[in-house]
């Protein structure tokens, strides 16, 4: 058994067919680990008919080794959305049916995974003891729920929980609706789990109890068997699936920086071992060496060096002295921050959950940014319902957006950011981007990565990948022009 994934599928309580199925293992030559929950819609069989088409297909697809895996996920979808729809057409039984989906992809030789998904099936990262829903509900009331409207708790208790917008097998809207899947990808670090489940498990169990129930030291196979035996304890009112896949490489660990006392101590500690000198047996030598031209053209030239400092001090104490008054008046005064601004960053500040929805109705376009924009939250996925534009005010030479280094991963979803150098900065922490245009940037994102004071580092740094038609967006040519 595979000890970095694991999968299970149970009827649950109620139901009496399991229209739920999953996929967990290895393929292309254990290269990539593909993981996967389908969750079949349409009562009298008819979502195990959808659910098996849909795993038939991804199998089938996944399998060839064509390179881009993201378009092979798409392909994937629309190739299980066809035959599904094609078999409701010549079955009148099953003319209901259809299935929702999660698809992910697994790198663990580059530590980072990709996903599509369609529906309210669920992908979760967690990442030190932190539970992040990275995909989105397609339905109503996971709209409310990501958007801050409603809670878990309310969500998990509303009439129309069930309702969703999209799946495989609607229609053929899948074929011209380029956001209809929703795809991304992140890095996935050493350490870190996904999971996968539909929603037998998060209708049951709430967000608190399942990172509870996944943080601890047993193995992933008793992991997923504790989330089903929860959700069926709760009630077990739908087929329940989980899938757990965990990068089971050694972290990597970083010393922390001493605080200012220990420092000190170090400091005095070196400074005295420096004065010792070190006892070595004194060389006779009989031979007088001469004195090399190159120590002389050093002494001159740090002669030279101590000259123009001591002038160059002297010049500007005499300038601080009878320095004009008018010099004071030109220091450059920052413009204060626009309505606009300061409602985008309250709504950083202020985010109830771990989503936030900026709608075109509140802010209106383009945002003009005159200062940098933070974030500061520990997890925060930022989508843009509608046109929105972040643009740099002219006298304003700044990133647009720093998250904190405290953060631990950060996503933004459909942001447009203009005439930025750098548009984001981020410090030690991870970023996810999603239909993010960045135009007249000359680097669109900068990580700095610390390593406190070690002097020598082995580690492998995160490396973030653009879509292609991302990437196109924010091409420069010299002139500065796209």
């Amino acid at each position: 058994m595979a000890e970095n994934f694991f999968g299970l599928t149970d009827t649950g309580k109620v139901r009496d067919n399991n229209e739920d199925t999953f996929i967990a293992q290895f393929i292309l030559n254990k290269r990539y680990i593909l993981a996967c929950v389908i969750d079949g819609v349409g009562g009298y069989h008819g979502g195990e008919v959808a659910a098996a088409i849909a795993r038939e297909e991804i199998l089938a697809e996944l399998e060839k080794n064509k390179g881009d895996l993201t378009s092979q996920m798409i392909a994937a979808f629309k190739l299980a959305n066809t035959k599904i729809y094609a078999k409701k057409q010549q079955d009148k039984e099953h003319d209901q049916m259809a299935c929702v989906a999660t698809l992910v992809v697994v790198d663990l030789q580059n530590n980072q995974f990709l996903y599509a998904h369609v529906g309210d099936t669920r992908l979760y990262l967690l990442r030190d003891g932190s539970l992040v829903k990275i995909s989105k509900d397609h339905s109503f009331v996971g709209y409310l729920e990501d958007s801050g409207r409603l809670t878990e708790a309310a969500a998990m208790k509303h009439p129309k929980r069930n309702e969703i917008n999209k799946a495989l097998g609607f229609s053929n809207e899948i074929n011209t609706d380029e956001t209809y899947i929703e795809t991304g990808q992140s890095p996935f670090l050493p350490g870190d789990m996904l999971l996968l489940c539909s929603d037998g498990l998060t209708d049951m169990v709430d967000k608190k109890d399942i990172t509870q129930l996944i943080t601890g030291n047993e193995t992933l196979q008793q992991k997923v068997a504790a989330l089903i035996e929860a959700a069926n304890a709760n009630g077990g009112n739908d087929n329940i699936t989980a899938v757990l896949v965990k990068n089971d490489k050694v972290p990597q660990t970083i010393d922390a920086t001493l605080p200012a006392s220990a420092e000190k101590k170090n400091i005095k500690t070196l400074t005295e071992t420096a004065l010792i000198p070190e006892t070595k047996p004194i060389q006779q030598s009989h031979k007088i060496e001469p004195v090399k031209k190159s120590n002389s053209l050093l002494l001159t030239l740090c002669v030279i060096c101590v000259a123009l400092l001591a002038s160059s001090i002297w010049l500007f104490m005499q300038w601080q002295k009878y320095k004009p008054a008018e010099a004071v008046s030109t220091a450059y005064t920052k413009p204060p921050r626009n309505e606009q601004e300061i409602l985008l960053q309250d709504a950083f500040n202020n985010a109830k959950s771990d989503t936030l929805i900026l709608s075109d109705s509140i802010f209106k376009s383009p945002i003009l940014i005159t200062d940098t924009l933070f974030i500061k939250a520990d997890s925060l996925f930022v989508k843009a319902k509608g046109n929105i534009i972040l643009k740099r005010d002219t006298a304003f030479h700044g990133p647009a957006l720093v998250v904190s280094p405290l953060a631990k991963i950060t996503l933004l979803d459909s942001l447009q950011f203009v005439d930025f150098p750098t548009a984001i900065y981020l410090n030690n922490t991870v970023l996810i981007l999603k239909h993010t245009h960045f135009t007249g940037s000359i680097v669109p994102v900068i990580n700095r990565y610390t390593f406190g004071n070690k002097p020598t580092v082995t580690a492998r740094v995160p490396v973030l990948t653009m879509p292609a038609d991302t990437v196109k967006k924010h091409r420069v040519n010299t002139n500065g022009t796209r």
